[in-house]
Formats: C-alpha cells, structure tokens, sequence
C-alpha cells in the first residue's frame, strides 16, 4: 500500500492522492510492474482518476515528493498483512477451526475482500453440491471463475442436462458487471464457506477402526459381529479401516520397519514375536517379516529372547501386538511412513 504522505517544506499544496498518483506515474514510466489490484476497489478508483488527472509537473516537485516517499518507505519497521484476508492467510494453521471460520465469514462480508478466492478453494465435492443446488445462473458464474481443469471435471460429474443448462448459461455472462459477480461471490462465500468446521477431523469410521485396532481381538469381533447386525454398510466399512497385526505384511513396506520398531520396548517385541511365532500362520509370517528387516544385531538380540521366553498369555501377546500396531498407525500419521494401499501393491 503506498504510505501516506505529509506536505514538505518548499512543496506547493498537493494532496496525498495526488502525490500517490505522481509515484505510481514514475514507478510506471520506469517500467515497474506494481499490483493496484490487491487494493480495495474503492482505492483503485480514487488512485486511477488521480493519475487521470495529472498533467505536466515539473522536475523539482517530482523530485520532492519521490524524496518524500522514499523517507517514508525507509521509516517503515514493521508492514501489517493488509487487511482480514491477510491476517487469515497470516495466521493460517495458528487459528482454532471455529475461530477461523467465524473470522473468513465476517471477513466475506466485508466489501473490501474479494470472496472468489474462498469459494474456489472448496474442495471438488463441495463445489459439486454447490453446482446441484444453486440456481442455473448462479452455477454459470461459479463455473466461470473456476480454473478450466476444476471446471471441466465438475462438468463431467453433473447430470447430464443440468451440465448442458449450466454450459448454455456460461454463453450468456459476456455483460454481467463486476459488481454482480462480486455480489453473488460474497452470498456463495457466506452460505458454504464460512461453516464451522467439525469437531473431529477424521470421519467417523476411521475413528471406530482406531479403536478397535488397539482393542483386544475378542473385543473387536465383539464390536464387528454387532455392527453387522445394525448396520451391515458400516460394518463392512469399519473392516476396511481396520489395521491389525496380520496386515503389517502387506501394509508396511521392508524400508519402515526400523522407523516402525523404533521407541517400542525390547520386551514388548519379544512377547508379540513370540507368540506370534508360536502361532504360525499371518501373525508368525509378519515376526518373521520384521525380524529380517530390522538391525541385524537387534534382530539377533531378539531371537535370543524369544527362545527363552517361553509360553505366552494371550492377554499379553495380544497387548503386545496391539502396541506394535499404534505405533505402525502412529508414523503413519506423523507422515514418517506411507502405508502401502491394496491398489499401489497391485501396480
């Protein structure tokens, strides 16, 4: 923003619209690209019928206020983030989910920021919604501000005679006014952006496959055999999202078990490998697995171990196992491991 100017010793009476309008003439004619945009409209107006009505100065006054100007950038200690929209955009991530929603609504129905730029960060879904609900005009002008890639798989996914009634109304926006399209950006914005977020961040059958992975297993068939029998649909997809012992085989790729193992307790390994090598079958398979891609002196302590070990309850291997698996689920999280998918193992 440019800063404002005071009257200097020996200048003539110019006002501060009219000196802003004298630099960004001479920031221009040198060929500097400067971005009037992110101003308040209002701002825009008054600068460019300001610089409209410059005519001849002469050099001792342009080199005055230049001077003036460049005084002042100098003074500057600190820059603000211009506005609501930058403050958000500042202190993205720091805001809690509820503050920052309520923040980016009232930051919408300020005319001083442009709501686009909210609407088009919805994700594809929401904007589909959108699309299916609004009215035909409404979804046109949406379309059009999208970017062409967003906007063509949107169109690709609506009925096919809503698309065509969208796409024929895209062909009538040639007049629409700035304003009006500002003004039906601010009603979107309000109605879909400025929702608070919910509580939990994952769904709710990922938090139900969570907890059951870290359940015993006659805990967790327990919860599954109900589950089927009051939902069927989500049973089946809390199955899905459950990650237990036996899927480390195929979920864990050879390069994460140390990432995986480390931080877990010597004697916690010892007892799950144990019993799991007792056991054979998936759970012995995925010992095995781990013993040969870890340290080989790590794996060799641990072998020792479990020779001596003995018997081991099924309480405490299944303990044992479930500890490993928070872990598996916990780097997984944290980014430090990917999780291999069904489809990427195929390709």
């Amino acid at each position: 923003m440019i800063p404002s100017m005071s009257r200097s010793e020996g200048l003539p009476a110019i006002t501060r619209r009219r000196k802003a309008a004298m630099v960004v003439q001479l920031l221009l004619s040198d060929g500097q690209s400067l971005p009037l945009s992110r101003l308040p409209e209002e701002l825009q107006l008054h600068l460019t019928r300001e610089l409209g009505a410059l005519r001849v100065i002469d050099r001792d006054t342009l080199n005055a206020v230049a001077e003036e100007f460049a005084r002042e950038i100098e003074a500057i200690g600190l820059t603000a983030p211009n506005g609501m929209a930058g403050a958000l955009a500042a202190l993205a991530g720091q805001l809690s989910p509820g503050a920052a929603a309520r923040l980016r609504l009232e930051a919408v129905q300020s005319r001083d920021v442009d709501p686009w730029p909210q609407v088009m960060d919805l994700p594809q879904d929401d904007l589909l919604g959108l699309l299916n609900q609004e009215s035909i005009e409404v979804s046109a002008i949406m379309l059009s501000k999208l970017p062409v890639a967003r906007a063509a798989e949107l169109l690709g996914r609506l009925p096919g005679e809503r698309a065509r009634r969208i796409t024929h109304a895209v062909s009538q926006t040639a007049d629409i006014l700035p304003e009006a399209v500002a003004r039906i950006g601010r009603g979107l914005a309000t109605e879909y952006c400025g929702r608070t977020q919910p509580a939990f961040s994952n769904r709710p059958v990922q938090r139900l496959g969570a907890i059951l992975n870290s359940s015993t297993a006659a805990t967790r068939d327990s919860m599954l055999e109900g589950l089927g029998t009051a939902d069927p649909v989500l049973a089946e997809q809390v199955r899905k999202a459950i990650f237990t012992f036996a899927d480390i085989l195929e979920r864990v790729a050879p390069l994460d078990v140390p990432k995986v193992l480390r931080g877990i307790e010597s004697a916690v390994l010892v007892t799950a490998f144990a019993s799991a090598q007792s056991q054979g079958g998936p759970d012995g398979a995925v010992a095995d697995f781990m013993l040969v891609n870890m340290s080989q002196r790590m794996a060799e302590n641990l072998r020792e171990e479990i020779k001596e070990r003995g018997r081991v309850k099924r309480k405490d291997a299944e303990a044992a196992m479930a500890r490993i698996v928070t872990a598996i689920r916990e780097r997984a999280e944290e980014g430090e491991i990917k999780l291999i998918v069904a489809d990427e193992a195929d390709g």
